[in-house]
């Protein structure tokens, strides 16, 4: 019986597919490659990161990648602080969450496993959240404390 409804659920996939009733989720995924840009400084090193601001992006971030450049990131940009947490269903790369606060310094980091629901989150409440290439931050010896500027950051 689970395999008849499992057969009919993929022929009903395919179905949908075939009338153009996916598009839309390989839309999404297009448009998050177009997302806006802006430049972090973090002591002598520069990010150049993507910045999510719709719950929409927020949802996709940086799933199904299958790589990210050393240099860069994905910042996501939420209407209020509060407690921020992030988990890696369907994200490809390995992934340090920086949690920040609104004058740019990090909170806290945060290593995350490709293909997990493990919840990450900020010790307290951001509005901010900077994901890099896992191991970014540790190599560089930064840690909480460290103070980023750049464009959506006041002072």
């Amino acid at each position: 019986m689970l395999q008849n409804t499992g057969m009919k659920n993929l022929i009903q996939i395919s179905i949908a597919c075939a009338l153009g009733l996916c598009q839309p989720v390989f839309a999404q995924d297009a448009a998050q490659h177009n997302l806006p840009h802006t430049t972090l400084t973090v002591g002598f090193y520069q990010l150049d990161v993507e910045v999510a601001q719709t719950s929409e992006q927020h949802a996709i971030g940086l799933m199904h990648r299958k790589s990210m450049a050393a240099q860069e990131g994905m910042l996501f940009i939420f209407p209020n602080s509060s407690t921020q947490c992030f988990w890696m269903k369907n994200t490809l790369i390995p992934l340090t969450a920086a949690f920040i606060a609104d004058d740019g310094s990090v909170v806290n980091l945060e290593d995350m496993k490709p293909q997990t629901t493990n919840s990450h989150c900020s010790t307290k409440p951001v509005r901010y959240v900077l994901e890099v290439n896992q191991g970014w931050f540790a190599k560089k010896g930064l840690k909480a404390g460290t103070q980023l500027s750049g464009k959506p950051f006041t002072s």
